[in-house]
């Protein structure tokens, strides 16, 4: 299947804190929209690979994602080398997609930056021929997505862009909560150690982010996005 956008990043729950509302407004605009997880979160205080998997399976649904892969590498101790490089290559040519959204390039959770920096490369690497890779068997071609963004979720970052998400927020926040075991929700998992970010303070932090980055364009809630390369439009009045 090819797919418009393809968010790869390191954990499940990753794209819903830093990308919910922009993924439900481009499949409201007929977009196929596709998730790969790089880890299963195992390192994680709180829940289990097995219950962040059913997490996740819940999210995608609320997303009306077209698919969601898991490339199951090590949490916490995977590295930007060739033997990963291959594996995220491989998902790349798999779906084919125009534009790859990955995390930032850096974070508070270190992984985070890694896998900035693993899937840039990866974007990269994919459009050369002369790197093989397979699916079932046969030879994929090569194929470099024409645009890379990197979502933005704790540490502050300045956005390059900014997407305004306003009719989406109350969809965002379901998806955020879906996953359970990780995130404040009244009367669920109180007996589970208290984490950074189930901490309820952690939850307004993302509602007052995407208030901040609506305000920036005069809208109630928005999503921004960092680009390492210089952005062009068609048009000035698409600006706003």
């Amino acid at each position: 299947m090819k797919l418009d956008l393809l968010f790869i990043v390191a954990h499940p729950d990753d794209v819903e804190l830093g990308a919910a509302g922009t993924i439900l407004k481009h499949k409201k605009a007929g977009k196929k929209v596709g998730i790969i997880d790089l880890t299963r979160g195992e390192l994680g205080t709180r829940g289990t690979p097995e219950t962040r998997k059913t997490e996740a399976e819940h999210a995608s649904k609320i997303l009306k994602l077209d698919v969601r892969d898991n490339l199951g590498i090590r949490d916490g101790f995977f590295k930007n080398d060739e033997e990963h490089q291959l594996k995220v290559i491989a998902a790349i040519r798999k779906y084919q997609p125009e534009i790859v959204v990955t995390n930032a390039y850096h974070d508070r959770h270190p992984d985070h930056g890694r896998a900035c920096e693993l899937v840039n490369d990866s974007c990269f690497l994919a459009g050369l021929q002369k790197i093989e890779t397979v699916e079932q068997g046969k030879p994929q071609a090569p194929h470099r997505p024409r645009l890379l963004l990197h979502l933005i979720q704790d540490t502050y970052i300045k956005p390059d862009i900014v997407i305004d998400i306003s009719e989406f927020m109350e969809q965002k926040l379901e998806a955020i909560r879906a996953y359970k075991t990780q995130f404040f929700v009244e009367g669920v998992n109180s007996d589970e150690p208290q984490t950074y970010i189930s901490n309820p303070a952690f939850m307004e932090l993302i509602i007052g982010r995407t208030r901040e980055y609506g305000r920036s364009i005069q809208v109630d809630h928005a999503e921004g996005f960092l680009s390492r390369k210089i952005l062009g439009v068609d048009n000035l009045f698409d600006l706003r």
